[in-house]
């Protein structure tokens, strides 16, 4: 438990100054100690003190948060790149395979038309 700061001589010297004797001052000063302790163990664990975020804690959570933005950012360009360049692979397959049915069909019907040419 973290106590707050107080004073205990100077609490004790001003009941002693006033009238109070040792003992009193004594006594008085270490009831009231307990109390203010007791006071902030009490709002510490009604308003969660230790959870609570310190400017510092944002501003480390902003910088590492901005920082796992960016690499995501270079992630996902690394990805749409390599993405493109797939389908332009794809297309020139693509391509390919299409050029050599055009062919392929062409040189069939031409093959087949000469056949029935030369059959009739």
């Amino acid at each position: 438990m973290n106590a707050a700061p107080f004073d205990t001589l100077y609490f004790a010297n001003r009941f002693k100054a006033v009238g109070f004797t040792d003992e009193q001052a004594q006594v008085i000063t270490e009831l009231q100690h307990t109390a203010a302790d007791s006071v902030l163990e009490q709002a510490r664990h009604d308003y969660h003190f230790d959870d609570l975020a310190t400017k510092r804690d944002l501003k480390e959570m902003d910088t590492a948060l901005r920082h796992e933005i960016e690499l995501l950012r270079a992630e996902t360009g690394r990805m749409i790149a390599e993405t493109n360049q797939r389908i332009s692979e794809s297309k020139a397959d693509l391509t390919r395979w299409i050029i050599g049915a055009g062919f392929f069909q062409t040189a069939l019907i031409i093959g087949v038309l000469l056949k029935i040419a030369h059959l009739i």
